[in-house]
């Protein structure tokens, strides 16, 4: 499947919502199980306003129709654009 580009927000589990563009991606499912994604979050700040402590953590990313999904954070890297967050799904694809 090709990259779905978007606007979203990163939702944490305490409530807070960080504003960003996500580019997701999905593979064909494997045995009629759910089909796996993956992605990578920019905040819109640049600054990576979820912290530093954010691999490894669970949130709710939702799209502007208002579908979501779990993701997990796998790494955050710094640069010359900013912070960005690679996630994996942890359920059906909202996309």
């Amino acid at each position: 499947m090709p990259t779905y580009r978007t606007a979203s927000t990163l939702l944490s589990s305490d409530g807070t919502r960080t504003q960003g563009t996500a580019a997701l991606f999905s593979e064909p499912s494997r045995k009629g199980g759910n089909s796996p994604w993956a992605g990578d979050f920019r905040p819109a700040d640049g600054s990576g306003g979820v912290g530093k402590d954010v691999v490894g953590k669970t949130f709710t990313l939702e799209l502007p129709d208002g579908s979501t999904g779990k993701v997990v954070v796998l790494s955050r890297k710094s640069g010359k654009g900013g912070v960005t967050l690679a996630l994996m799904g942890e359920d059906e694809p909202p996309f």
